[in-house]
């Protein structure tokens, strides 16, 4: 099963020295995750401040700009990679290097839905066909 693992940090700006180190730790496992041939995506994100959100409302689309929501943390980037199960894949996400910028981070797992697959109903209740 493929899963995202949403890579959150804090904004701190960073010395040259710690992206570097980030960027080395980044690559690391991405090479690794990329041996075993379990990476299928994985790239940081640009600032919150060139984000787009758009919001639809009925009758017209509003577009503004910046994240959709003003947080102390902030999604930094992803890695999309193919695990057994979720305890993989937590395993994995521990290993992402999530304090860029020095900042406090965390990595949230989400399984990707496989098109074709029962997927959950939106109203929250039992699951729907795709």
């Amino acid at each position: 099963m493929r899963y995202m693992m949403l890579i959150y940090t804090t904004h701190r700006p960073a010395t040259p020295d710690e992206m570097a180190e980030v960027a080395t730790a980044h690559r690391a496992l991405m090479d690794e995750t990329e041996r075993l041939g379990i990476l299928y995506s994985a790239n940081p994100l640009e600032a919150p401040a060139t984000a787009t959100t758009v919001r639809r409302q009925p009758g017209k689309v509003l577009v503004t700009d910046g994240p959709f929501a003003e947080t102390k943390e902030q999604l930094a980037g992803y890695y999309l990679l193919e695990c057994r199960d979720l305890d993989e894949a937590v395993e994995w996400a521990a290993r992402i290097p999530t304090a860029c910028g020095g900042g406090q981070g965390c990595v949230e797992i989400r399984a990707i839905h496989e098109a074709g697959r029962d997927v959950p109903s939106m109203s929250g209740g039992g699951r729907a066909r795709a």
